[in-house]
């Protein structure tokens, strides 16, 4: 969470998180977490935008 530096030393990229209310804590971390697989993806050679395995379709029986 934000003013937590104790992880500074050990990486390269932190995202920092503000701190709040538990309830709200998905809504914040959830754009740093789609950023942080964006870019090992983007690193690792994968074809971000055509990903394995996704459906063009969904059915609903």
């Amino acid at each position: 969470s934000e003013g937590d530096r104790s992880l500074d030393s050990a990486a390269d990229n932190v995202f920092n998180v503000p701190s709040t209310l538990p309830v709200l804590s998905p809504f914040l971390t959830v754009v740093p977490l789609q950023l942080f697989a964006f870019f090992v993806a983007k690193l690792l050679g994968c074809d971000i935008d055509q990903p394995r395995n996704l459906a063009k379709s969904v059915t609903v029986e």
